[in-house]
């Protein structure tokens, strides 16, 4: 079966080649064609003579391939943005980013307390529901063109202040659950280096960036791409070493990057790359799906779906309304970090690792799923469902249109 390696590879880059041409004709987003099709293959699908849609032999390079998309989505998603902007929203990432994740882990241990689950399994049910997919929601920002909206700012700080929150809770749930010495001065030592790789790259996008063009002053595109690729691969992989996802480390490369003079030229050249590799993740996320596991947990994901889309869109509106952004711009928050993913996953598989409920993984991989489905479209369809609750609510008063505007 090695023999046929390169082929199985390239049988599933030609479904996400179908995938990405139905997309393209029915105009809509990829992501939900990518997560479906990966769905349909996998162990459970027929073998056609040479022409294995099983993927065995090629899972796990099809899921390094996703991981490296995940890699590229955020360093292109962080070369968009400017951190002396972030940073003088310092405050308001801190305070939206509370703000989200309190609401949405109140409402996980609600919802878990509700279905009768005892307290480990309740843990587990809040860490799926409270984190958002920092991959999907960079396709979504880039593919709408939302990354010059105001909002985006405080989404993207949103998304690192869940990335601290991700890193503590895994380290005291796993304690509770695998039975690890998780002591209260390891998960704080571990926050506090966290803090501090943020707190260094930000100094270097403000210190360092005269000696990042001069290093960069590269003539030549293929040692250009080298140099910069190997750097985004060795902060990324360094990141997870010290419990930082490695998707935060490459953002916060991008955004040290963004503010050098060489940024439009990174951009340039990351963009095929970023389209190529992220299509394989989505097909890789959906491939880790089983289909036949999901109808015995339907009606548990889909209460937790309603539950997630209201405190996203009520914890966006709260977070973008004291950031001193207009109701639209804050409505726009909770519609775009709606979606759930591969955290989401991991928290799952850390209670099936520590022989909780087995309902667990089939609960959460049929929420993602919904949720990786409906986050982009309610992303899309934001501007019509903001006037449809503004005939409601009459937000819109003569202050609010004084202030920016979104798409």
């Amino acid at each position: 079966m090695t023999n046929h390696l390169v082929l199985e590879v390239g049988v599933a880059l030609i479904l996400v080649a179908i995938a990405a041409l139905l997309a393209g004709r029915l105009n809509f987003s990829i992501i939900p064609f990518l997560i479906l099709l990966g769905m349909a293959v996998g162990p459970h699908a027929p073998q056609f003579g040479i022409i294995d849609l099983t993927f065995i032999e090629s899972s796990e390079i099809i899921a390094f391939f996703g991981r490296i998309g995940v890699l590229f989505l955020l360093f292109y998603l962080g070369l968009e943005f400017s951190i002396g902007k972030l940073i003088r929203s310092g405050r308001s990432i801190v305070v939206g980013g509370s703000i989200y994740i309190l609401i949405n882990f109140s409402l996980g241990l609600l919802y878990g307390y509700i279905m009768g689950f005892p307290f480990l399994e309740i843990l587990i049910i809040a860490g799926v529901i409270t984190i958002s997919s920092s991959a999907i929601v960079a396709k979504v920002l880039v593919d709408l063109r939302r990354t010059a909206n105001p909002e985006t700012e405080l989404i993207l700080g949103i998304i690192m202040f869940e990335d601290i929150f991700l890193a503590v809770y895994l380290s005291i749930v796993s304690g509770l659950i695998l039975g690890d010495s998780t002591s209260l001065g390891g998960t704080l030592l571990s926050v506090v280096i966290a803090l501090g790789y943020m707190l260094l790259f930000f100094i270097l996008a403000r210190k360092a960036t005269p000696f990042i063009n001069k290093l960069l002053n590269i003539s030549s595109d293929e040692t250009f791409v080298i140099v910069v690729f190997a750097t985004l691969f060795f902060v990324a992989g360094f990141s997870e070493t010290i419990h930082v996802a490695e998707a935060i480390g490459a953002l916060l490369l991008g955004l040290v990057l963004s503010e050098t003079e060489h940024s439009d030229r990174i951009e340039h050249l990351v963009v095929p790359f970023r389209d190529f590799f992220g299509a394989i993740f989505f097909f890789s996320f959906g491939l880790s799906i089983d289909p036949f596991t999901l109808g015995e947990s339907v009606w548990l994901a889909i209460g937790a779906v309603v539950l997630t889309i209201v405190g996203n869109f009520v914890a966006g509106m709260i977070a973008g309304r004291r950031a001193g952004l207009s109701h639209k711009a804050s409505s726009n928050i909770g519609l775009t970090i709606v979606s759930r993913g591969e955290f989401s996953i991991i928290m799952a598989n850390l209670g099936i690792a520590g022989g909780l409920s087995a309902s667990l993984k089939p609960f959460a991989a049929l929420y993602v799923l919904i949720l990786a489905i409906i986050g982009p479209l309610l992303t899309k369809e934001s501007k019509r469902i903001y006037e449809f609750l503004n005939k409601i609510f009459k937000w819109n008063k003569p202050a609010d249109k004084r202030m920016t505007g979104v798409q």
